[in-house]
């Protein structure tokens, strides 16, 4: 199968693409769908997580492996080359712990309001970019946790139907937003969280 990635998707190298695990995917839709149905059964299950504490990483590789473990066998494991996006990958462990640590001090210390915590915890995580693939699903999600546990509800990421893996106006939104935290504007970002 020939994989086709919207704008501002991670590519796989090809070791990573060989990782497939369902053998019957011959179409970008196909693998999206099943993707998509993978991660429903993660968030079924991280519902049910309500006394955990998500800001290990145990939790994040965890989270990940349900998220696409019957999709790609590599689920849960840090990557082990560079992308077009992320901290160099031999630094994935060691900045993954500065960002769980800094996000413990900015909720014991109330450093951000909720919302924008959440946020600038999701854009840091997508920026260390910690696995091969699934990335920014994997970021929203894990910071839909986090804004639940600090009493807020998940956010909305552009709209509640909205698929943001797929190309479109709501995920080049998404995409300029990034670009935006990356330069310390914060507004477009929290603001299409809670769109």
């Amino acid at each position: 199968m020939e994989f086709q990635y919207a704008a501002g998707a991670t590519p796989l190298d090809p070791d990573e693409a060989a990782g497939l695990v369902p053998s019957h995917i011959t179409t970008q839709a196909d693998l999206n769908a099943w993707e998509q149905a993978n991660i429903l059964q993660a968030v079924r299950w991280v519902a049910r997580q309500k006394k955990r504490d998500l800001l290990t990483e145990g939790f994040v590789r965890d989270l990940h492996r349900r998220m696409l473990d019957q999709t790609w066998k590599w689920a849960g494991t840090f990557r082990q080359s560079n992308k077009n996006i992320g901290v160099d990958w031999t630094q994935v462990a060691v900045k993954l712990r500065n960002l769980l640590d800094n996000t413990r001090f900015q909720i014991d210390h109330k450093v951000f309001e909720p919302d924008e915590l959440v946020v600038r915890f999701h854009h840091q995580l997508v920026w260390v970019h910690a696995f091969p693939n699934g990335n920014g699903r994997h970021a929203r999600l894990m910071a839909d946790v986090l804004a639940q546990q600090l009493g807020r509800p998940s956010m909305t990421w552009g709209g509640a139907d909205v698929e943001l893996v797929s190309m479109g106006t709501v995920r080049d939104r998404y995409l300029k937003a990034l670009r935006e935290a990356d330069q310390g504007q914060w507004s477009a970002l929290i603001a299409f969280a809670r769109s």
